[in-house]
């Protein structure tokens, strides 16, 4: 492989060392780019209850494009390429998604401006320039999580957390600007979203440009389009649980309401990407070593890890909840939110550990698991409006609906990891 004068895989075959050693970076770089995204929420005190209603849409609207998807597809791909000598068709793989992505974008957006009116009324937008803000920032969405899949693949974690920390300055720096000089609201926040996405994505691409500039070969599509399908309905039922509530919620409760929905949210959702670089690291270790027959044994220590500090988390969450809220946002926010913390951080903990499980499975070649995957999100999507439809005002049913069907997806990944062997 020509990896270029510093572009060099950072894999590392010692597993435990370099397993808690990159985990830990990446954890933490997690954690601080996480703080400086989390640094835009308590702008919510400086703008009106359904501006903040507005950007927290907006927000999981890029957050439902299939990032995590996107990033294992090429994590997968990066990794198997790398353990059996393909770069040459893994060059081709990465042109051929960074075209089609571009192309998906472009006729999405041709449909949304078909149909602006009629969305703008019914999320109760204040401006088209906030909808096509936020379309940008889905491009970013598309870009980042591809070459950052490739990084993850070849395992340049450290660089994979930098893009991560940097990407999180550029969005908080940006929405600041924009809603304390220029006073733009939800659109100078999602602005932000914008710049950190992209400045991701620019760091990712470029680190990995040594991969998708090099010679290339054509690949066996049939081979790749059974191996993806699988991977991207099996982390997209994972990420489809993460992220829809939210829009689900903002059809049934108005914008004033909503406010207290997305700060809860933003804070519980905090603990699934505090314990997601566990998962991160350990995939493409197990896709390499798969790929190369050998054993692996991480399972069990990213597990046990996972859980700990989930169930940590949220315990710390319900204690300090109403101290992070009265400094984060509106007073008027804390007894609202407060009361949702105790649902939302619980319905986080089984995805996060389903989300582990999810990771060695697609890691593994084991597919059976996506079908079962797949109708409990269907089911999912067609129980949460009934539920909230049935209870109307009530904003913890959809937090107890979301949480158990994160439960079902937790039990049906177990029987999958540890029942019978196939």
């Amino acid at each position: 492989m020509n990896s270029g004068e510093q572009n060099v895989p950072t894999i590392d075959h010692k597993p435990h060392a370099a397993f808690f050693r990159q985990s830990g970076w990446l954890m933490m770089a997690t954690v601080i780019s996480g703080m400086m995204a989390f640094g835009v929420h308590p702008l919510a005190k400086k703008i009106s209850e359904a501006e903040y209603s507005i950007f927290g849409t907006m927000l999981m609207v890029t957050a439902c494009i299939p990032t995590i998807p996107l990033q294992m597809v090429f994590a997968q791909q990066a990794a198997e390429a790398l353990a059996t000598n393909r770069e040459k068709q893994l060059a081709r793989i990465i042109r051929a998604g960074w075209l089609w992505s571009l192309i998906l974008w472009i006729v999405a957006s041709l449909i949304i401006l078909m149909f602006q009116n009629q969305i703008m009324a019914r999320w109760q937008l204040t401006s088209a320039v906030t909808l096509w803000v936020t379309l940008a920032a889905v491009l970013m969405n598309l870009w980042m999580p591809i070459f950052s899949g490739v990084l993850q693949g070849r395992q340049d974690f450290f660089w994979l957390g930098w893009a991560s920390i940097i990407g999180g300055v550029g969005r908080v720096a940006v929405a600041v600007v924009m809603v304390l000089a220029i006073h733009s609201g939800a659109t100078g926040m999602i602005l932000g979203a914008f710049t950190g996405l992209g400045a991701w994505a620019a760091i990712a691409i470029w680190r990995s440009r040594d991969l998708w500039l090099a010679p290339s070969e054509k690949f066996n599509s049939r081979g790749l389009f059974k191996q993806i399908v699988p991977l991207f309905l099996g982390f997209g039922a994972c990420q489809f649980l993460f992220t829809t509530d939210t829009m689900y919620a903002k059809a049934f409760f108005p914008g004033d309401k909503m406010a207290f929905y997305v700060a809860a949210g933003t804070l519980s959702r905090a603990l699934l990407w505090v314990v997601l670089p566990l998962a991160a690291v350990m995939f493409p270790k197990i896709v390499h070593a798969t790929a190369k027959s050998e054993k692996s044994n991480l399972l069990g220590i990213v597990l046990l890890g996972t859980a700990l500090l989930a169930i940590c988390g949220a315990a710390g969450l319900w204690i300090l909840g109403p101290l992070v809220v009265k400094f984060t946002f509106k007073p008027e926010y804390v007894s609202e939110t407060v009361k949702l913390l105790p649902w939302y951080a619980g319905a986080m903990i089984p995805l996060a550990l389903a989300n582990v499980l999810v990771n060695d499975l697609m890691a593994r070649g084991k597919f059976k698991i996506v079908l079962p995957m797949v109708l409990v999100v269907v089911a999912y999507g067609f129980t949460m409006p009934v539920m909230l439809h049935k209870f109307p005002g009530r904003m913890e049913v959809a937090l107890q609906t979301l949480g158990a069907f994160n439960l079902l997806l937790l039990a049906i990944c177990a029987i999958f990891s540890f029942g019978k062997k196939n």
